[in-house]
């Protein structure tokens, strides 16, 4: 008895292992939910002899692992004859039932691998480049019966505890080691990542290379349906008539519960959607769930835009604090990395990963913003709030799924509701609240620096439509829209080729989301006041460190819902991006000294200023995101070349171009003068001066600061200064803020390529890391200030003087 509660406990850790069982976890593109819109990546651009030598290298070490494989295989089959021999005696181990329970398929699953590996060993070891592989990965089809082996196996909810036996030492000592009965799933799964790599290093023109993309698909099909049959035990749980209620989705949501806003955390079963917290316990105790809410799927339904009613008093979180939340996890972060660096104390560390927690916790609590209503048709509506229209469609679409079979409303009793809200600990998949200080400290920390995307073009729409796409990356535990193509009209293949340049904060993974443009203005959503376009696809892929940190581009294809969406993509770190580089031209205004060009033009504000800032003036000033949107890169380029050339046709060009490249040319102006505006020479000044405490000694010594610039860059800066004031009085419109403004220019106007500090060079990513709070304070400072008059601060005669 003993031997078989061991045993029993040893299943239940198996069952409960994320490793073996999670298969969305792999970089597979296999999506958390079956209908999700699983990602299909593929290399296109491969260097062709060494792409072909790394096909060799991928393809001998799946076969050496295939080997090990097969003889494992062959000792799982050893047992079936003396169990088989027992089954017709009097005092049987197993029944020939449990026996083939236990065993479904294996024969089957040990036939297919041994071929597969006698027609692969000699095409690796007599090796030709242009040799095709792809067949013999789509023969591999263990997954045709693999759905079956899973579901009635030793994994299957009938087969019954007195069954374990098998794994009894004493019983039956030539039993192999149990975890041999999980390697199908293990196989799958790096079959699949085989193929991946083997695509990666096969040139688009090889004829293995449509057959690899082939059995790909197969491969990604099936591990899409796996999260469907996976586990009973892990995923559903029994209803009171018998039957099977599964758990399909979970995550974590922020919900608008009066008036304020509440983590919870949502699970999706095949017939319910059910809403709870975490209950608080000591130290010790098992933890559980309490139920908010829950709502029967057939009585659930989506209120259109239209009809949905505004929500009471949905205040967005000021975006000064946001700022300063994740200025504050920045700063933990490094002085996280200084304890461990200097060998500190592990308390000491974890009071720090203490605040950190707490800090990204309000961040995740406080940050979404997108509406996400669900309707009770007999009771009460629900709003969530959401940080990605990427998680919305999520949502929908796996409810709208479910609601295509036959449902039934019924109502929970106290009884029931308690069983399916205690059931919900053991069946979650997702275990934490997403924020970086739940991760091991040896998880990649994501990527700090600049994504250069260009998203080239789709097919794959059945007709034609106003289409366009946006790029979401996380940050700070959550996603949040970085860029947005331009609308294609009236086509069923958009050729966008727009080039995008977004800034990572410990990114890790990429979004690409397409819509259909509605320009109908009922279809209004009542919670932002904003039209809903419909999303046609979406697709996420991994930023893989290795892969984009190269200096040539990266082109890959994103399939969604079979739309293919080509994109290429490549990254500059914050090291690189940060540094101040003058001009070697003798000519033009980019990379010049302001003095230079303001001498040169004979202008007090250098020429592309003025017309930037005219231009946002006119026609950009009640854009949204203005100043945070990215422009397209490749019109900014235009841009910056008319702009060097000192092209007459400029104005021109300027009035027909997106709004979103004006501003960008206007950022990458001041981006990269040869010192920030503000001058290098005055920088330490400046970050003492915004840390003074006393009022009267900051006024000062900022206006001193001011008068002591030389005069193109103070009148200049004052000339951007009244600029933004007036876009930041549009902001119930254009949604930028003072702070918000300040965040985007403040280390544009101050960062310096590099400073001296305490007697030492300090790189531009540690200035970045320790002084972009400062920064921002700065010019916040200037523009939360009354209004500045060149001639009266000249004028004014200061008491208070700094040594600058």
């Amino acid at each position: 008895m003993e031997e078989e509660e061991e045993a029993i406990g040893f299943l239940d850790k198996v069952l409960e292992d994320e490793d073996v069982f999670v298969l969305e976890e792999c970089d597979l593109g296999t999506p958390t939910s079956p209908d999700s819109g699983s990602p299909f990546l593929v290399a296109v651009k491969v260097e062709a002899g060494k792409g072909l030598e790394m096909r060799k290298l991928v393809l001998s070490g799946f076969l050496a692992s295939e080997e090990i494989y097969i003889n494992q295989l062959e000792a799982l089959l050893l047992p079936m004859k003396p169990l088989k021999a027992t089954a017709t005696t009097s005092q049987p181990v197993l029944t020939i039932q449990q026996i083939e329970t236990i065993f479904y398929k294996i024969q089957d699953i040990y036939e297919i691998h041994k071929e597969f590996y006698d027609n692969l060993c000699p095409k690796v070891q007599q090796w030709d480049s242009q040799v095709t592989l792809g067949h013999l990965f789509q023969k591999l089809k263990v997954w045709n019966c693999w759905p079956s082996w899973f579901a009635s196996g030793l994994l299957a909810s009938d087969v019954s505890r007195g069954s374990l036996v098998l794994f009894s030492p004493s019983s039956l000592p030539q039993t192999p080691h149990p975890a041999l009965l999980y390697k199908p799933i293990d196989r799958v799964t790096r079959s699949t990542l085989v193929l991946h790599d083997l695509l990666k290093h096969t040139p688009v023109d090889h004829p293995d290379y449509p057959l690899l993309q082939d059995a790909l698909r197969i491969s990604q099909n099936f591990l899409s349906s796996i999260n469907e049959d996976i586990d009973p035990r892990r995923t559903a749980v029994t209803t009171p008539k018998g039957e099977t209620r599964q758990l399909v989705k979970d995550g974590f949501l922020v919900e608008m519960a009066e008036s304020s806003r509440k983590l919870r955390h949502v699970f999706l079963f095949t017939d319910v959607l059910l809403c709870a917290k975490l209950k608080k316990t000591s130290v010790g105790k098992h933890q559980q769930y309490d139920c908010k809410w829950y709502i029967p799927l057939a009585d659930l339904v989506f209120p259109s835009p239209e009809e949905s009613e505004p929500s009471p008093q949905v205040h967005p979180f000021p975006d000064h604090e946001l700022e300063d939340m994740k200025m504050k996890i920045s700063a933990l972060k490094s002085e996280i990395q200084k304890e461990r660096a200097s060998k500190g104390q592990s308390r000491a560390i974890e009071r720090l990963k203490k605040k950190m927690f707490e800090n990204e916790f309000l961040l995740l609590l406080n940050s979404p913003t997108i509406p996400f209503r669900i309707h009770n048709r007999n009771g009460k509506s629900y709003l969530f709030l959401l940080s990605s229209d990427y998680e919305r469609s999520e949502w929908r679409e796996a409810i709208q799924k479910l609601q295509k079979k036959d449902l039934q409303a019924f109502v929970l009793s106290s009884v029931e509701l308690q069983v399916l809200t205690g059931s919900c600990f053991k069946l979650r998949t997702v275990h934490n609240i997403p924020v970086t200080s739940n991760k091991d400290d040896d998880e990649a920390p994501g990527l700090y620096g600049f994504l250069h995307v260009i998203v080239h073009s789709a097919k794959g729409f059945k007709q034609s439509a106003n289409l366009y796409c946006t790029l979401e990356v996380d940050s700070f535990g959550y996603f949040v829209s970085k860029a947005k193509t331009r609308v294609f009209r009236d086509t069923t293949e958009p050729q966008w080729n727009e080039e995008f340049e977004i800034e990572l904060e410990g990114s890790q993974s990429l979004r690409i989301l397409c819509y259909e443009k509605c320009y109908d203005k009922t279809k209004v959503n009542k919670d932002n006041n904003e039209i809903v376009d419909k999303i046609m696809g979406k697709g996420q892929i991994q930023l893989d460190p290795q892969t984009v940190q190269t200096k040539n581009w990266h082109m890959d294809v994103i399939e969604m819902n079979g739309i293919k969406v080509e994109f290429s993509m490549k990254f500059t770190s914050r090291d690189m991006s940060l540094k101040r580089t003058p001009s070697k031209k003798q000519t033009g205004v980019f990379g010049v000294k302001i003095s230079v060009v303001t001498k040169r033009e004979r202008s007090k504000v250098p020429y592309i200023v003025r017309q930037c800032v005219e231009e946002v003036e006119k026609r950009g000033i009640e854009e949204i995101g203005i100043y945070r949107i990215s422009g397209v890169a490749t019109d900014i380029q235009a841009l910056k070349a008319v702009f060097d050339a000192n092209n007459k046709d400029v104005l021109v060009m300027l009035s027909d171009m997106d709004i979103n490249a004006i501003a960008g040319t206007l950022k990458l102006y001041f981006r990269e003068l040869p010192e920030p505006l503000l001058t290098d020479r005055l920088y330490p000044a400046f970050m003492e001066g915004i840390a003074l405490s006393d009022p009267a000694a900051k006024e000062n010594c900022m206006m001193h600061l001011l008068r002591t610039l030389p005069d193109p860059n103070l009148i200049t800066f004052l000339f951007l200064l009244e600029h933004l004031k007036r876009v930041a009085e549009k902001e119930p419109i254009n949604k930028m803020s003072l702070h918000n403004l300040a965040t985007v220019f403040g280390p544009t106007l101050l960062r310096p390529s590099e400073v001296e500090s305490k007697g030492h060079l300090t790189s531009a990513s540690d200035i970045w890391s320790h002084d972009v709070m400062a920064q921002v304070q700065v010019l916040l400072y200037y523009l939360q200030h009354p209004p500045i008059s060149f001639a009266e601060l000249k004028r004014n005669t200061l008491y208070f003087s700094t040594d600058v």
